[in-house]
């Protein structure tokens, strides 16, 4: 076991969020540019290229530019292995953000700075403050118009309640950004435009305080004087976040920015199951399954669910126990993925993370231990959805297409499909947090199953999680129907929102909830 600590002090399992545009995908490829993972870096902005972001797969996010997908990238910097989970960029997916947060220890927080805290990014943050996840903050795109350094952090602390230490600061005289200084030693970096990770300019040279512009010296000075340093603690805790300045685009700041993932991030530690009680990370094997993703790769049509060690060794080929199930499940085919790519990984420690090739039993949420020690971790949180649409197939002769597809987006999570009890399969309703998830399933209905999809609007608004107890109550009232994901879970849909306000008003006792655990 001490081989398990070893190792596994020497991972650092984080993930980049932010809102759209914010330039995580970019930051993604660059960090990847410097471990050396990969030797060219593919703007997602640039839809016309002839390459596209490593860890942008799907054909729809080449066409649309964006990304709707969650990838995992396994790396080395400085003699620690980092698995990056590159989360989807686009509001309307971030249930699979949501489920990809329950599988890192710290993330990346990216920052436009011109448009300071946006909403998504707010709703992101959220989901790491409730985890107690760590985060560092990456204020992006400086050589560009921005406020005031000072406003960015005042903006930081009002929208998200994070107090800012900056550990860079920019040189930004005039609106004109010449690079940044290090806090922690006065070494100053200099903003030459796009070579990797900005120059650094020698210490004796311009690395004095006393040869940066005035304005900048005193904010430095103002920072040291009121303390503005590093806490570590208070970042572990999740009350404070390093801040560092600079440009993805461009290359600039971000060496010094996967330095601090390095330094600062905690390594993986132990995890509590459903009882709250720590599993250690030398305790024997234990996994949780984060995301299931079909079609990686479409030459082989398979399924790959997504593990993140949490305690011991993983051994390929070594035969585990599923929790929800209790059957077995042999890790025969196990992966390391990397966008499209994939390595026959043998041997994982906590904080890796394994891809499962056609674990179809598998879903999202599951535990996975070695025979003889079991443990169940606290499942993934389901959110309800916002937008529905009644599912048919285009062509009737593919009926039995239709709903191997269907069965499958559901298990992954692309789309929440609802069941009436009397109608079965007949016109199941896709429900999605957002508009883009139809498109998606649309597309991966028609590409990967061959069943095109035609799709109906429904009379129905607003969904709540409910309960048996609620299912009798709400029975006998009008304007609300009951229908069951196929796990049997019930949702209450509600032809308006001023109907289920007025229905959670009225009948406090009915559990009407905004997410379950599945």
């Amino acid at each position: 076991m001490s081989e398990v600590i070893t190792e596994s002090n020497r991972r650092r399992t984080f993930a980049i969020i932010s809102h759209p545009d914010a330039g995580k995908t970019t930051l993604t490829e660059k960090f990847l540019l410097y471990s050396g993972a990969i030797q060219q870096a593919g703007a997602v902005q640039s839809r016309k290229a002839d390459r596209s972001t490593t860890s942008d797969w799907l054909e729809l996010e080449r066409k649309r530019g964006i990304s709707v997908t969650s990838a995992v990238a396994r790396f080395e910097h400085d003699g620690v292995v980092l698995n990056l989970l590159d989360t989807p960029g686009h509001r309307d997916f971030s249930e699979d953000t949501y489920r990809v947060l329950s599988g890192v220890d710290a993330a990346v927080m990216v920052i436009d700075a011109a448009r300071g805290v946006e909403p998504q990014t707010e709703k992101l943050y959220a989901v790491c403050r409730a985890r107690g996840t760590p985060v560092i903050t990456f204020v992006n795109k400086m050589d560009r118009p921005t406020p005031e350094p000072l406003e960015i952090l005042d903006d930081l602390q009002d929208t998200l309640g994070l107090v800012g230490q900056p550990v860079t600061w920019p040189i930004k005289p005039g609106g004109r950004f010449h690079g940044v200084v290090d806090r922690r030693d006065h070494a100053t970096y200099a903003f030459v435009g796009n070579t990797p990770g900005g120059a650094r300019v020698a210490a004796e040279d311009v690395g004095k305080l006393a040869d940066l512009p005035e304005a900048v010296r005193e904010e430095v000075e103002l920072l040291d004087a009121i303390g503005a340093d590093l806490d570590l603690d208070e970042f572990l805790a999740g009350k404070a976040t390093p801040v560092f300045f600079g440009s993805a685009l461009s290359n600039f700041g971000v060496r010094l920015l996967l330095d601090a993932v390095v330094s600062y991030a905690p390594p993986p530690s132990a995890r509590e199951d459903v009882d709250g009680r720590p599993r250690a990370v030398d305790a024997p094997f234990s996994g949780l399954v984060f995301k299931v993703q079909a079609n990686l790769d479409p030459r082989h049509r398979d399924r790959l669910a997504f593990l993140r060690v949490c305690s011991g060794r993983f051994e390929r080929g070594s035969t585990l126990i599923n929790a929800r199930t209790g059957r077995k499940v042999t890790a025969k085919y196990a992966h390391t993925v990397f966008g499209r790519e994939r390595e026959t990984v043998d041997v994982a420690y906590p904080g890796d993370v394994v891809g499962l090739v056609n674990a179809t039993d598998l879903r999202a949420g599951d535990t996975l231990h070695e025979e003889g020690d079991p443990v169940r971790f606290p499942p993934l949180p389901i959110f309800t959805p916002e937008h529905f649409a009644t599912a048919h197939p285009a062509d009737r002769s593919r009926v039995k297409q239709f709903r191997r597809g269907v069965h499958q987006l559901d298990e992954e999570g692309v789309v929440q499909v609802l069941r009436h009890p009397e109608l079965g399969d007949q016109a199941p309703i896709w429900a999605a947090v957002g508009q883009l998830q139809f498109d998606v399933a649309a597309w991966r209905m028609e590409h990967e199953f061959g069943a095109a999809v035609r799709l109906e609007g429904t009379r129905f608004e607003v969904a709540r999680a409910t309960d048996e107890d609620g299912v009798a109550a709400l029975a006998a009232m009008r304007d609300v129907e009951v229908y069951r994901r196929e796990s049997g879970a019930p949702f209450a849909l509600f032809r308006s929102r001023y109907v289920a306000d007025r229905v959670e008003r009225e009948h406090p006792e009915i559990a009407l909830d905004t997410l379950i655990l599945s």
